[in-house]
């Protein structure tokens, strides 16, 4: 069982942070210069952006291979391996795989690639096999990285276009339920991301997976666009909630401090006081409750990509519903800043002082270690 505990954390929790890691110093920080060309046109911003995006795959094969302790030669191995399995994935159509592990659509269907979740699984396995090897032979520059790049082709073949199927129906099925649910949809995707962000696991990732670019082309095709957005956006209000509200409640506690380290940082920082204490998450998921369906219905504030799952971490959610926006007028100002900031911050803080006046937390609850 200890074995077990040991590899799903290694996994599931170690290189997962890593992976999302990778994707900020790509993907992310690619859609934040999109972001500022977009309101600034100033070209170079706009070349910056498409070189980081373009680097997703290898940034994510660096960051997991790092994070697993790998060799240098195999770490660098594993760019191209995340180069190359974060591109590979299917042609699919009508819920039908047309072609396997295709690179290029033919006008069949939608190329539906596997992305940071194909990266992921494919870097690990091409990794931990080039670490067998690496550092065992005479000639270790040449056998690591072949064995490395063949290892993380064949995991590629293999595993991504599984990984792209598994995908399409994961978004397929957020798009339509959104689509006919935004209420419903609204309150458990805002909920469940918000608690995700929370956990020792990448929220960022997920959502990176699940409102890929693909995604969002089958979404266009079966008539569900506006509802992949909402749910992005729905995604966005539940991180946002977890952070801004664990803020202000923990002001007692943390001070200045702890706004600046949860409210631009991470909410994962109280993760040991919710083990102790699991009361304590209560108010910031029950104001995701309330600020996810105002996000759909409301103000229907929409994000895709990575940015969903980010939340106030460095203000990437909100600059990911600035850059999903169609048009940006006075109530899309005021919807981003309550759904964002404004209503997490005071419905969290009324929760929690509910729960303090029934004796459920006290004053030192939510202390974090310096």
């Amino acid at each position: 069982m200890e074995t077990v505990k040991k590899y799903l954390h290694r996994y599931f929790i170690d290189a997962m942070g890593a992976m999302a890691l990778g994707l900020f110093a790509s993907l992310l920080i690619g859609t934040i210069f999109g972001t500022l060309f977009k309101y600034t046109e100033l070209e170079f911003l706009n070349t910056i952006a498409t070189y980081a995006k373009a680097a997703t795959g290898m940034a994510i094969g660096v960051a997991i291979a790092h994070r697993l302790g790998a060799h240098p030669l195999v770490m660098f191995s594993c760019a191209a391996v995340g180069a190359m399995s974060n591109a590979m994935g299917a042609i699919v159509s009508d819920g039908s795989i047309l072609k396997w592990a295709a690179t290029v659509g033919d006008g069949s269907g939608v190329f539906y690639a596997a992305g940071p979740a194909g990266a992921f699984f494919a870097v690990i396995v091409a990794c931990e096999i080039g670490q067998l090897v690496s550092k065992k032979t005479k000639v270790d520059i040449l056998v690591t990285p072949v064995v490395t790049l063949l290892v993380g082709f064949v995991a590629s073949w293999l595993i991504c276009p599984l990984v792209s199927y598994v995908m399409y129906y994961l978004g397929t099925f957020v798009s339509l339920a959104t689509t006919f649910q935004p209420l419903l949809m609204g309150i458990v995707l805002s909920v469940v991301m918000g608690v995700v962000l929370t956990l020792p696991i990448s929220s960022a990732a997920i959502c990176a997976m699940i409102f890929s670019e693909a995604a969002f082309a089958v979404s266009l095709m079966n008539g569900t666009s506006e509802g992949f957005l909402l749910a992005g956006g729905a995604c966005v209000a539940g991180c946002c909630a977890q952070m801004v509200g664990f803020a202000v409640i923990s002001f007692r506690e943390n001070r200045w401090g702890g706004i600046v380290s949860q409210g631009l940082g991470t909410s994962m920082l109280q993760m040991g006081n919710i083990v102790k204490k699991p009361v304590i998450w209560l108010a910031p998921t029950l104001a995701a409750a309330v600020t996810g369906p105002i996000s759909t219905m409301v103000f229907q504030l929409k994000c895709s990509g990575v940015a969903a799952g980010m939340g106030t971490c460095g203000l990437v959610g909100p600059i990911g519903v600035i850059d999903a926006a169609e048009k940006t007028d006075a109530m899309f100002w005021i919807g981003l800043v309550l759904v964002c900031i404004v209503l997490p911050a005071v419905l969290s803080f009324i929760f929690n002082e509910i729960f303090r006046k029934l004796g459920w937390i006290k004053t030192g609850d939510m202390k974090i270690d310096a």
